[in-house]
């Protein structure tokens, strides 16, 4: 009987050891995986997990919320990036939204001919599930805020290891603790988010181009942003076929100059310029450049 305790006892001491293996990265940052649909019973489409991650060792810092590109997975996204995040004092939410079709797949041709505004009712939609849009099928609980809302809400009643309520406000999101960021289509929406939030800090990695009409960037990129000037920064890689576009788009949207980073550096065998902004950890010194807002001298 006394060998068949010690047993029981080794399975439950393994299976707590698993446990924290598998919530633990090699940094000892706490990470896990929640499916939307845990945080919304509504939510059925784009159910891949979220990711959560942050060092339970540092003191709570800013909320870095991003949203990958066009057929992104949340769960899988550059690891590098993530991780350098985390180092540098945020708390790190990886959402997964509905990110297909993209802005580009849908508002251009005669979509586009028909209505020159309809890149941004696409991400009106997409971003806060309003508007009549209907281009796509995205539904109002499909959208990103309400994803974030929901999953803050949430981590707040089940992981208490965070304080999450201190990114939110009656119920919705605390856009001033809260940095936005996403690579192509989810640079867009972080862009997107910016005009529309006073957020802590918009970084883009080659965000969507979005077009009013042939050779013609959307006119939203030109109006007022909410959040101020000096908390936009933006990446674009010189070789990739879109560069001139998002550089102009960057340029209308009022980013400083000395926030704007043309990366130039040898694109690594077997990946494409468009995505080595945020997946290349060369790039790490950018990257913290842009996340701590001190840009270092030239």
């Amino acid at each position: 009987m006394k060998s068949k305790h010690v047993l029981t006892a080794f399975l439950i001491f393994t299976a707590a050891f698993a446990n924290a293996q598998k919530d633990t990265t090699g940094n000892a940052f706490t990470t896990f995986e929640i499916k939307p649909s845990e945080t919304d019973a509504s939510i059925t489409s784009g159910d891949v997990p979220h990711l959560v991650m942050f060092n339970p060792k540092a003191k709570q810092g800013k909320l870095l919320l991003f949203m990958t590109g066009t057929g992104g997975i949340a769960n899988k996204g550059p690891k590098d990036f993530y991780n350098t995040v985390v180092e540098q004092g945020y708390v790190l939410i990886s959402l997964s939204y509905i990110d297909v079709p993209a802005v580009a797949q849908i508002c251009h041709d005669t979509n586009l001919d028909k209505d020159p505004n309809c890149a941004d009712e696409f991400r009106m939609k997409r971003i806060y599930g309003k508007g009549d849009f209907s281009l796509i099928d995205d539904k109002p609980q499909d959208a990103i805020v309400n994803r974030l809302t929901k999953l803050l809400v949430y981590l707040s009643a089940h992981h208490k290891e965070v304080d999450w309520t201190q990114y939110l406000d009656n119920g919705q999101p605390k856009w001033s603790e809260i940095a936005v960021c996403g690579q192509s289509q989810g640079g867009g929406m972080a862009e997107y988010l910016g005009k529309h939030e006073v957020v802590y800090r918009v970084i883009s990695f080659s965000g969507g181009w979005d077009w009013s009409a042939k050779d013609k960037i959307a006119t939203w990129y030109a109006t007022s942003n909410k959040t101020p000037a000096d908390a936009w920064y933006g990446t674009y890689n010189v070789k990739e076929a879109t560069a001139d576009v998002i550089l102009k788009t960057y340029q209308s949207l009022a980013m400083p100059a000395t926030h704007i980073y043309g990366l130039d550096l040898p694109v690594r065998d077997g990946r494409k310029a468009h995505v080595e902004g945020v997946a290349n950890p060369a790039y790490k010194p950018k990257w913290i450049e842009m996340l701590s807002g001190k840009v270092a001298s030239k």
